[in-house]
């Protein structure tokens, strides 16, 4: 618009001076001009004009608007696109990092409390980690634990929040347990206990106050079984109280847990706040001898020094009675030759 302008003003200087020799209008075009190519009221001097002369806030014609600044987006604008991020977010945390899980039943007492929400680790399993002994961890139901336990109904927000990771589902047939064998130990229990591992006791602190670590019942709570490879052995803290793999040795993995079925360990107590806290592994569980393969790795790095003790013992001790036998009979031959 401000080129029009300029254009505007040259064609009337043109009709000003329209008649007049072209000197007398060199002086009017004035010494703004340094070239001869710029001088005269021709087209191109005209162009050169134009291309010279910069817009200033005058130069606006009468159906010209005023430059306006760009308005930043509203919010009401945005706030969907932050929405969709957030919920895009949400679903890849639960489907790759962590999950939120509520405590159903009193089973896991008191290490968890009916009603707490746990806080499940769901990245490590991704990496080929699988879980070990005293870990607390969440699986699907392996083999219609849960038949005929009552499912509880949600709302349609419920079922958005659960979906997006923000709130345990309804509809997911999960468990919460401690692992007590994996594959290649021997779980045991006599009596009312105590609980052992592959021969060694456990102490457990976490079991719920009066519990005894077994059951001395003829349903299941006494046993001795191993554990395959690629399972799981699981008991509740609550052990009068839980139906776990004591009680489900009827089922098709005879009681067991797959890892395949397994969903993450649970980390951390998240709520409610004063019950916030995390779920170490128990200290019972790191005691020594309680892992065979470790215990069979132990005896294989001790055998060549066996081996080397064993190869140079006996010759040590012939060498030994072959001195013994020397001085002897040096011995008993001295008084003969001191009689002589």
């Amino acid at each position: 618009m401000g080129d029009l302008a300029v254009g505007a003003r040259s064609g009337h200087d043109g009709e000003e001076h329209r008649g007049h020799p072209v000197e007398a209008a060199g002086p009017a075009a004035g010494g703004a001009t340094t070239s001869g190519s710029e001088s005269g009221a021709t087209e191109d001097g005209m162009r050169t004009g134009e291309q010279t002369t910069t817009d200033g806030p005058d130069d606006r014609g009468p159906g010209d608007k005023p430059p306006t600044a760009n308005k930043p987006r509203s919010f009401w604008k945005e706030l969907p696109i932050l929405v969709g991020i957030a919920l895009v977010l949400a679903l890849l945390i639960k489907t790759f990092l962590v999950q939120a899980f509520s405590i159903p039943s009193d089973s896991m007492q008191n290490t968890l409390q009916r009603g707490d929400r746990v806080l499940v680790d769901k990245l490590t399993p991704w990496f080929g980690s699988e879980p070990e002994r005293g870990e607390v961890v969440v699986f699907h139901d392996p083999g219609k634990w849960l038949l005929g336990e009552p499912t509880p109904e949600q709302n349609a927000l419920q079922k958005v929040l659960s979906w997006i990771g923000l709130m345990p589902s309804a509809e997911e047939k999960d468990l919460i347990k401690r692992v007590i064998g994996v594959g290649g130990d021997t779980v045991e229990c006599k009596g009312a206990g105590p609980l052992k591992v592959n021969g060694k006791v456990l102490e457990e602190p976490y079991v719920y106050p009066g519990n005894t670590p077994c059951s001395d019942d003829d349903q299941g709570g006494q046993f001795k079984v191993k554990v395959p490879e690629g399972y799981l052995w699981v008991m509740g803290d609550h052990r009068q109280n839980s139906r776990d793999s004591r009680y489900n040795q009827a089922d098709e993995h005879r009681g067991m847990v797959p890892v395949d079925e397994v969903v993450g360990r649970a980390i951390v107590k998240a709520w409610p706040i004063n019950r916030w806290g995390t779920l170490p592994v128990p200290d019972t569980f790191d005691q020594q001898g309680l892992d065979p393969q470790a215990s069979a790795a132990a005896a294989l790095s001790h055998a060549p020094q066996a081996a080397l003790l064993a190869g140079v013992v006996p010759p040590a001790l012939w060498r030994r009675r072959r001195l013994a036998r020397a001085s002897a009979t040096e011995a008993a031959a001295g008084p003969h030759r001191a009689a002589d």
